[in-house]
């Protein structure tokens, strides 16, 4: 193997930027493993990266690509590495910097963890970047207890579709926020109750132990509506006005007891092989939105960027 198809781009800017081109195989050193990429899913930083919104985590040098999840198959095992074996259908998470939109990654074995064999590779890649992150908003840094009310904010899309089902997994009285035309399809994930985000006034929502924000605007009305001892779970922040996002997660942390907590996931082979189980045990279901060919990376971009989604946008890579 020498060259791999790859989503890139040389500049920032709208979805029209990405191209798919040729770039080497990655080389393992003796600590990682080679995985062939089967599938990957668009995520809402990947958008901002590409757009240039995070320039300086980002850089300047090109061609970038793009891409953080990722399912498929070990080819290729390094020699220190035990516990892995040529083709064991894997997922896991890569850095943005380095990208998941490839033919071939190459990945420390800490990083990945077993697919469901229940699932395709096309139907897991929807659950791993949002089931990772609803397990560590809501178990680690919420510490939800069952019974709580948790309010889940774009409950439709990629974090928020698997935000829905892990809720109630954890025995949650689940209210989601969404679309209108998406209220059916979260009831359908098991939220107790769906309410149209645009035309629901915040004062008939009532109060709530625990808020997972995936929207990232409004943080200041939405911590409001807390209960006393309430946690609310930031998964982003607005790109938009990203220092303003930031001081009012600060500012909550300073004042009073309703505080807003802010992390970036970065799942371990625990975590993952975690989700793997609730996926098996039928818990958490495929959430596939459209499913695209790499050739067809700009289209999924821009799909996600237009609104509306219902889970993922998948990208078919081998």
């Amino acid at each position: 193997m020498s060259d791999m198809r790859a989503a890139l781009f040389d500049r920032y800017g709208p979805p029209e930027v990405l191209y798919v081109g040729s770039v080497p195989v990655p080389a393992i050193t003796p600590e990682q493993v080679l995985v062939r990429v089967h599938a990957a899913s668009v995520n809402g930083g990947e958008l901002a990266g590409r757009a240039g919104k995070l320039r300086l985590v980002t850089g300047r040098s090109f061609p970038q690509t793009c891409g953080v999840d990722f399912a498929g198959e070990v080819v290729e095992v390094g020699a220190s590495v035990t516990g892995v074996r040529e083709g064991d259908r894997v997922w896991g998470v890569q850095r943005l910097k380095t990208g998941s939109m490839a033919e071939y990654v190459a990945i420390s074995p800490e990083k990945i963890g077993p697919a469901p064999q229940n699932l395709t590779l096309l139907e897991a890649i929807s659950l791993l970047a949002g089931g990772t992150t609803s397990v560590t908003a809501l178990r680690d840094h919420a510490a939800i207890k069952p019974g709580e009310r948790l309010l889940i904010r774009g409950a439709s899309g990629g974090v928020g579709s698997v935000a829905v089902q892990i809720g109630k997994l954890f025995g949650a009285h689940v209210v989601a926020l969404a679309g209108a035309k998406n209220l059916d399809f979260v009831r359908g994930l098991g939220a107790d109750e769906a309410l149209d985000y645009r035309t629901t006034p915040l004062s008939r929502l009532g109060t709530f132990d625990v808020i997972v924000d995936t929207a990232g605007t409004q943080q200041s009305r939405f911590r409001s509506l807390l209960a006393p001892g309430g946690r609310m779970v930031a998964v982003t922040i607005d790109i938009n006005r990203p220092l303003a996002g930031l001081a009012t997660i600060l500012a909550s942390t300073l004042h009073g007891s309703r505080r807003i907590r802010f992390f970036s996931g970065n799942p371990d082979t625990a975590l993952l092989t975690e989700l793997t189980r609730y996926a098996e045990n039928g818990d958490i279901v495929p959430v596939v939105d459209t499913v695209h060919p790499l050739d067809s990376i700009a289209d999924a971009h821009r799909a996600l960027e237009a609104g509306g989604v219902r889970g993922k946008h998948v990208i078919q890579i081998t």
